[in-house]
C-alpha cells in the first residue's frame, strides 16, 4: 500500500512539473500563461517561445507520461493508475495553483508507455497519429486535431476490442482520457465555434 501511495504521489509530482513555464522563464524570463493561450503546454510554448523550444517542452511531456509508466508501474493495472496520476499532475500542477496544460501530450507518452507492456495498443496508437495528423492536414489546428482525436479514441478501441489484451480495462480508460482531453479544451472548442482558434 506504501508503494501505491508513493507510486501515486511521485508520478502527479512528475507530471507536474510544468516544462512550458520552465523554458518560458529561462529563455525570454517571462510568464508564459501571460502571451499566447496563456496555456503551460507545448503547443503555446511553440507559439510564445519558437519552434525549438516548444519541441523541446513537447518531447519532455510526452517523456513525463512515457517514463512514468515504464519505471512505475510494475502491473498493468498500476501503470495505468500511474499514468492518469501524471496527466492529473500536468493538468493540474501542484507547482503552479493547480493550473496546467491540456494534457496531449503527456497522454501521449502514457499511452506509449501502456503499448510497451499491454499487446495491440500498438494498433490503436498508429489509428490515432493517423486521425490526428489527418485532421491537423486539412486544417492546420492543434487543438481541433486533438479534440477530433480524442472522440475516437473509444470508438477505436470498441472496434477492434479483439486485438487488445485487456479490451474492458482500455475500453474505460480510453473514454476516461477522451473526456479529459474535451474538458480541457473547452476554451479552444469555443473559439473553434466563433472561428477564432489560430491555425499553425
Amino acid at each position: 500500500m506504501l508503494r501505491i501511495t508513493l507510486g501515486i504521489l511521485i508520478s502527479y509530482l512528475v507530471g507536474s512539473i510544468p516544462w512550458a513555464y520552465i523554458f518560458g522563464r529561462l529563455l525570454k524570463g517571462i510568464d508564459i500563461r501571460q502571451f499566447g493561450s496563456g496555456n503551460v503546454g507545448a503547443t503555446n510554448a511553440l507559439r510564445v517561445l519558437g519552434r525549438g523550444p516548444g519541441i523541446v517542452v513537447l518531447v519532455l511531456d510526452i517523456l513525463k507520461g512515457l517514463l512514468t509508466v515504464v519505471i512505475l508501474g510494475q502491473t498493468e493495472i498500476l501503470s495505468i493508475v500511474f499514468g492518469l496520476c501524471c496527466i492529473c499532475g500536468h493538468n493540474w500542477t501542484v507547482f503552479l495553483k493547480f493550473k496546467g496544460g491540456k494534457g496531449v501530450a503527456t497522454t501521449l507518452g502514457v499511452l506509449l508507455g501502456l503499448a510497451i507492456k499491454i499487446s495491440g495498443l500498438g494498433l490503436i496508437l498508429g489509428l490515432l497519429a493517423i486521425t490526428w495528423f489527418g485532421v491537423f492536414g486539412f486544417w492546420k489546428i492543434i487543438s481541433l486535431s486533438s479534440v477530433v482525436t480524442a472522440i475516437v479514441f473509444p470508438v477505436y478501441t470498441v472496434l477492434f476490442r479483439r486485438f487488445l489484451k485487456q479490451p474492458n480495462l482500455l475500453i474505460c480508460l480510453s473514454v476516461i482520457l477522451s473526456i479529459l482531453i474535451i474538458l480541457r479544451h473547452k476554451s479552444n472548442l469555443k473559439r473553434l465555434l466563433q472561428g477564432k482558434e489560430p491555425r499553425i
